[in-house]
């Protein structure tokens, strides 16, 4: 199986609601799609969003890393020949960890057509199933309580809370969602690199005092404050996820090994692929560090890819990938199936994406 041709295009999803952080406000999905072909007829497909505040990507540099430098260094190559892909992939241009990611998922979905075999199988073949949490975007503590409420309804039992911006309204926040959704239902909270080392110890300590029961607390402080991290992480209980504090293998050894979170977030955008992070499982696991899988604002096309990694690791024990119930539609055809907050993987070849519909947003 031979790659013959490498080609992007564009999409753009609506979402149902703006999606909201400490980082930013989000309309709508806008990714580059990936369409690998080879001489066999199969086709693999990838995504990549351009997540700039995070991974300092936008549309033109993923597609100019792909079309300038990636296309012609994997063209003629064999999928069988998967190692060395992976090797010419990474070396083909610097960084651009976005445009990797898209393209490495593609050859994936190739891999699993080859040996016809779902990726998640080929990687480990754990489990089938993944409950998602679901995000509640950062607003004014009552719109934030009606849409944990709503979650509730719609079977969700973890909500997300986006929070980060003014830590006396986060508390408000917190108080205002707690209240309304009771004690059984887990509550996670990200703060998007919204607080210092102080105000996070100060906010987190408060909510531990206040009986909020946080099931964890993801990067309080900024992508590259180690030591603040570290810092958030030993003067409070509640487990501390690093984040944008995790891109790679070597930011995981350290983050760990410094013992700076007590919980690592991957995400396939900012490891350059599957390849990278299962080499993070791998640390995790000798570590005894539990990850949890998420994505950025993607269709279900990259986050079926980012399931399948959750499907064949254990280590992975909590799910954060419920960016494509945030659509207005869903463009993709096959992948994971979603039922509420149960996720489904099946057993069609590499992800089962058998094409993208044609929608108006195109």
């Amino acid at each position: 199986m031979k790659i013959t041709d490498i080609r992007t295009d564009e999409i753009t999803v609506p979402l149902i609601k703006p999606f909201k952080t400490a980082l930013r406000t989000a309309n709508s999905i806008k990714s580059v799609l990936v369409i690998v072909e080879t001489d066999s007829g199969e086709v693999g497909y990838g995504e990549a969003p351009p997540t700039g505040v995070i991974t300092g990507d936008t549309i033109g540099s993923i597609k100019g890393a792909i079309n300038e430098h990636i296309k012609k260094t994997l063209i003629g190559k064999e999928i069988e020949n998967f190692e060395d892909l992976m090797i010419k992939l990474d070396t083909s241009v610097l960084n651009n960890n976005s445009a990797k990611a898209a393209v490495e998922i593609a050859l994936f979905d190739l891999y699993g057509k080859l040996y016809k075999a779902p990726i998640y199988k080929l990687l480990g073949g754990f489990r089938t199933e993944l409950t998602t949490d679901i995000t509640i975007s950062v607003n004014d503590p009552e719109e934030m309580a009606k849409d944990s409420i709503d979650a509730i309804k719609s079977g969700y039992k973890i909500l997300k809370i986006k929070v980060g911006k003014d830590i006396k309204l986060d508390l408000k926040r917190m108080k205002a969602i707690r209240e309304v959704v009771g004690d059984e239902v887990k509550l996670r909270l990200d703060a998007n690199q919204g607080w210092n080392y102080k105000e996070a110890i100060q906010a987190i300590n408060k909510m531990e005092n206040d009986g909020f029961n946080i099931e964890f607390i993801e990067q309080p402080v900024k992508a590259k404050d180690f030591e603040g991290l570290k810092r958030v992480t030993d003067n409070v209980g509640v487990p501390i996820m690093a984040d944008e504090s995790v891109f790679s293998p070597v930011d995981a050894i350290e983050i760990i090994k410094n013992k700076a979170a007590d919980l690592v977030n991957i995400k396939l955008m900012k490891t350059a692929g599957i390849r990278n992070a299962l080499k993070i499982c791998a640390i995790a696991e000798i570590y005894e560090v539990e990850c949890m899988i998420g994505s950025m604002l993607e269709t279900k096309l990259s986050v079926t890819a980012a399931a399948h990694l959750a499907g064949a690791k254990s280590i992975i024990t909590k799910f954060d990938l419920d960016t494509p119930l945030l659509c207005s539609e869903d463009p993709i055809n096959g992948g994971i199936h979603y039922e509420g907050p149960k996720i489904t993987l099946n057993n069609n070849y590499g992800f089962g994406i058998s094409g993208i519909k044609s929608i108006s947003s195109i």
